[in-house]
């Protein structure tokens, strides 16, 4: 049965932190990028299929087809899963896949978002998905590399 060995929020998806730093720490072997628009961009597939070491699976899905896909089995591939936001594994939460964890990497400034904790920045709506995500019992945590101490999320939220 796969596992998912980490479910991360970071709106850059793939990039050299993640492909060195998480793959190693998790030892992660299937990559699945959960984000509606990158899904449908044939061109930005490529460039993320370029950008993962050889020996690593890639799948980019929409959140409708990673309910799918993380409800069926995949051997014993450990699933290192990349969204963009937090909202997507709420609604992964929300449609009966099991996540323990979530672990907030990169999340830049925008127009609505404001900072959050040191150069991670949320919008208020992100906020409450936190909290919503915290409430179904997943660990929220702030950890940009493995090597960092992680931040619980809950204590920020108060």
């Amino acid at each position: 049965m796969s596992k998912i060995v980490l479910a991360r929020v970071d709106d850059r998806l793939i990039h050299g932190q993640v492909m060195t730093a998480w793959l190693q720490y998790t030892e992660g072997d299937h990559i699945v990028i959960i984000d509606d628009a990158t899904a449908k961009d044939d061109f930005l597939k490529s460039i993320m299929s370029m950008s993962v070491p050889q020996g690593i699976k890639l799948d980019v899905l929409s959140i409708a087809d990673g309910v799918s896909f993380l409800k069926s089995g995949h051997g014993n591939d450990k699933l290192l899963l990349l969204a963009k936001m937090p909202s997507v594994y709420l609604n992964l939460v929300d449609a009966g896949v099991k996540i323990g964890e979530v672990v907030i990497g990169g999340m830049g400034a925008n127009p609505q978002r404001k900072k959050f904790y040191k150069n991670i920045s949320a919008s208020e709506e992100e906020k409450k998905t936190m909290q919503k995500l915290i409430d179904a019992g997943v660990s929220v945590k702030i950890q940009i590399v493995p090597s960092d101490g992680a931040t619980d999320v809950k204590n920020l939220l108060k």
